[in-house]
């Protein structure tokens, strides 16, 4: 499990995750408390507000005690969560090791919620076996965590899924197209406003071959010269987290039941953790399921160059759209693995797809 998910390597040993303000927050911005797990587990969880809404309730909510709070309900930042028309949710799942507050991810939180600052709330949270979160992580159980934390979103929270986003980064990106492809499968199927998904891989046996710890590390990648006992070795890997086979499950499903489904996949070209084609492998699954007949990968690389739009340093875009659903790939020239969460193309994917459900929803 560590060689995949990284778990123990906590990278905020020397901060309390109870106070949030010395990770840069105001006082009662953000929320910890935690939520429970369908099989009992306690998730530890973060809600942040956007910050023009704390700016217009800043007198309450800093009369509140701060740190972690058990009955979140009774806390003013919940209710303007639950009880706002308007109120847009992203929920965060974080990529390996570390936790909620670690790294790069606390710049992430503010671009998702730069694009309006008063109405797109953050909840984010550590899977079981990381932080503070009970457990030991796989893949069925990291799937678990994700569908309670949106569960409660939807129905403690009372956020409509059609306005929440699903935002994934490295490994999180294929927990959040777990749980999208889960609900959609539902009778009647359940479609949130869509997902960004950065820095995305193919499947582990994939990832494993190319991975490389903050970019000079290599997982397994100097066996992959060695096929039989890279074969061999993978065998003990026991999750494989197929997001191009899920994908394009949940593609196919939204589409048999026209239903509207929106993807950003944003990659950097200098991911020295996870390279920039994985995202190209999940575009091409996405593009197959989207179609009524395959095309070969080469054949869609010629047509993406006859297509996309080159930004120059910025990178590029290629969009494949449908009548229920629009994926879009964003190639970028820099962000590495990390830094780009905190860019504002992050801010732009999100305001993207909630002024498209807008506009879908007047």
């Amino acid at each position: 499990a560590h060689i995949v998910y990284l778990h123990k390597i906590q990278m905020t040993w020397f901060k309390d995750l109870n106070k949030p303000e010395s990770f840069g927050f105001l006082r009662n911005q953000v929320t910890p408390f935690s939520i429970k797990s369908s099989d009992g587990g306690a998730l530890y969880a973060w809600h942040i507000l956007p910050l023009e809404l704390f700016r217009q309730h800043e007198s309450t909510l800093i009369e509140e005690d701060s740190g972690f709070v058990h009955n979140i309900e009774s806390r003013n930042a919940f209710k303007l969560l639950r009880n706002a028309p308007e109120t847009r949710l992203v929920i965060h799942m974080h990529g390996a090791a570390g936790t909620v507050g670690s790294d790069y991810r606390v710049p992430n939180y503010r671009a998702l919620s730069a694009g309006d600052p008063e109405n797109i709330h953050v909840l984010t949270f550590d899977y079981r076996g990381f932080g503070r979160s009970q457990g030991t992580p796989s893949e069925q159980g990291l799937i678990l965590d994700a569908i309670s934390v949106v569960e409660w979103a939807m129905k403690t929270a009372g956020v409509p899924p059609s306005q929440i986003i699903l935002f994934g980064q490295s490994i999180g990106t294929a927990v959040s197209l777990a749980v999208s492809e889960h609900f959609a499968l539902q009778t009647p199927p359940v479609l949130f406003a869509g997902a960004v998904l950065v820095a995305s891989f193919a499947d582990v046996a994939t990832l494993v071959a190319t991975y490389r710890v903050a970019g000079s590390i290599p997982l397994l990648s100097p066996l992959a010269r060695f096929p039989w006992l890279f074969r061999y070795l993978s065998t003990f890997i026991c999750d494989s987290w197929s997001s191009k086979d899920r994908i394009a499950r949940y593609i196919q499903a939204s589409e048999q039941n026209s239903e509207k489904y929106r993807l950003t996949l944003i990659h950097a070209e200098d991911d020295w953790d996870i390279p920039w084609h994985h995202t190209e492998i999940l575009f091409w699954n996405a593009v197959n399921a989207m179609n009524t007949q395959n095309v070969s990968y080469e054949e869609l690389e010629r047509k993406k160059s006859e297509s996309k739009t080159y930004l120059g340093a910025a990178g590029s875009i290629t969009e494949w759209r449908t009548e229920h659903g629009i994926v879009r790939e964003e190639i970028l020239k820099t962000g590495l693995h990390d830094v780009v969460m905190g860019n504002p193309v992050v801010s732009m994917a999100v305001m993207r797809i909630f002024a498209d459900t807008c506009l879908r929803t007047e």
